[in-house]
């Protein structure tokens, strides 16, 4: 038989190494894009994935080998095989998934999500808002071989996920504070802000942990930023790597590249080949068939999707309702003049000057419009608050929570408290990007507890929080974002497990126009 070269293992039998002709190499390099052009011998780890793949490319390139290194190049592929055998097994319907030492009990859709991910060592769940993906990603950490294990979190959740880590397992909780590494207690679990994971990079080649799981993990979908970069070492230094996000793609299709090359390196090719692939050309951002794309990444159980009709936990349909409100056209007449000067601008000005100024105008338009109705949806919540009603309130600009702030603050209501007292209707809590995580887990606190019937949150502020379907049903949208996927978020704080009403979102919506 021809061959077209050899392939061997290093003496510690952690790699292969491949020498192999011109012609040859070039297919190799189309195949395993990661492979640097220049090189000359080509070196592959010794992992069942990777040698089920060189099997196959050696039944078109045959290579010299010891019989040795042959059979355990067959042995890996065929622990390749069975491992997806039992990776489709998990899916059937009837399987039955097997029990976690979880305080409590996961459920079966739960106890499926934890089986996949220990078999296939990474995976991203992105079940819908409100199914428990917090409670997978803890029933993984019951396992002593992820431990100790890192949870990367957004800056307000790292006191909810040792909260809810204690409360179903026995696990050591240790919250990681500042950006400059420090010696480390002994723990079980180490949470890391996003916020403060750029820092730590330096310590994450010393393997002082086995796993990693990245809640909301869109945090992650731009490339370009120092915390993708940090978060690209950990996970080379982990053997488990764990995504949670029910909105993995926020703005464009592309985003899922990067969020899925951090969990399973090279599954999706370079990055300028999926976008010709998926997208259409190397410059797109829209996935040209994203139920294909969807279908890729489930076939090879790096994503799992399910909807509340799929695991039998359905909640009433949420009440969606647009209300017109009033539209202040003197709020809008002040910044006219700025408008126009930017509007000027984008038209006529250099490329630089055209794109900054464009910006601008879209940040002044949005902020304009919702200072323009921040009255009026402020005299709206207050009816809501009159019948009885506790209220969450989403906003964005800082100018329209100072209306809010003063809308509210002659605001009284008397009414009968949890345990029959007469109290007053307090103060709004707070829950924007101005607050310390500490008076953040406060104004939840009140909120959760009845201290104030309404909590005004920033539309991109609360992902992730968890408790407020306990006392409310409603959620206005005083302002709106660009990104559907953030009022899905900011829905899903009320419509979830534990939440025993329908729940009512309201989109707040200027009557008129006013073209600037």
């Amino acid at each position: 038989m021809k061959t077209y070269g050899h392939l061997a293992l290093n003496e510690d039998k952690t790699v292969w190494g491949m020498k192999t002709e011109p012609h040859v190499a070039i297919r190799l390099k189309a195949m395993f894009p990661r492979i640097p052009k220049w090189a000359n011998l080509y070196t592959f780890p010794n992992i069942p994935e990777v040698c089920m793949d060189l099997y196959w490319f050696m039944s078109r390139y045959p290579m010299e080998m010891t019989d040795e290194h042959r059979e355990i190049l067959g042995g890996k592929r065929e622990d390749e095989i069975r491992k997806r055998d039992e990776l489709e097994r998990f899916l059937l319907p009837g399987y039955v998934p097997q029990k976690y030492s979880i305080k409590g009990e996961l459920r079966d859709y739960q106890a499926q999500a934890v089986d996949i991910f220990l078999k296939n060592k990474t995976l991203l769940i992105g079940d819908v808002v409100g199914l428990g993906k917090t409670l997978c990603g803890i029933g993984a950490l019951t396992q002593p071989l992820l431990l100790p294990a890192v949870v990367v979190v957004q800056t307000h959740l790292p006191p909810q996920w040792k909260e809810q880590i204690e409360q179903f397992t026995n696990a050591k909780v240790h919250i990681i504070k500042g950006t400059k590494p420090y010696s480390l207690p002994p723990a079980d679990v180490y949470i890391l802000k996003y916020s403060c994971i750029a820092g730590w990079t330096p310590t994450f080649d010393m393997k002082w942990m086995k796993s990693v799981i990245f809640d909301e993990m869109q945090e992650l979908r731009r490339s370009d930023s120092e915390r993708y970069r940090a978060a690209s070492i950990l996970c080379q230094n982990v053997e488990y790597r764990m995504g949670l996000s029910a909105t993995p793609v926020y703005n464009y299709g592309d985003e899922i590249f990067n969020v899925m090359d951090l969990l399973a390196p090279g599954m999706m090719g370079k990055r300028e080949d999926f976008l010709r692939e998926w997208c259409g050309s190397y410059m797109g951002k829209v996935i040209k068939d994203p139920k294909a794309l969807g279908a890729y990444l489930k076939e090879n159980h790096l994503f799992l999707r399910r909807t509340r009709e799929e695991v039998g936990r359905e909640l009433p349909v949420i009440n969606k309702i647009i209300h017109r409100v009033e539209y202040d056209e003197d709020a809008v007449a002040k910044m006219e003049d700025l408008a126009r000067t930017l509007a000027i601008r984008v038209t006529t000005g250099s490329f630089t000057e055209r794109g900054q100024a464009a910006r601008e105008l879209d940040l002044m338009v949005r902020q304009a419009t919702g200072i323009s109705k921040a009255k009026y949806v402020a005299a709206y919540v207050k009816i809501l608050l009159e019948s009885g009603e506790s209220v969450l309130l989403a906003g964005w600009h800082r100018g329209v929570y100072e209306i809010w702030e003063k809308e509210f603050e002659s605001f009284r209501l008397e009414q009968v408290g949890r345990h029959g007292k007469p109290m007053l209707h307090l103060q709004p809590v707070w829950y924007t990007g101005s607050e310390s995580p500490a008076q953040k887990e406060e104004s939840k606190r009140k909120f959760i507890e009845g201290e104030s019937n309404l909590m005004i949150i920033s539309l991109r502020s609360g992902i992730g929080l968890d408790g407020l379907q306990k006392r409310s049903k409603i959620v206005v949208f005083g302002e709106l974002d660009w990104s559907p996927g953030v009022h899905e978020q900011v829905t899903g704080r009320l419509n979830r497990d534990g939440q025993p009403e329908q729940v009512t979102a309201i989109y707040q919506s200027p009557s008129k126009t006013r073209s600037l």
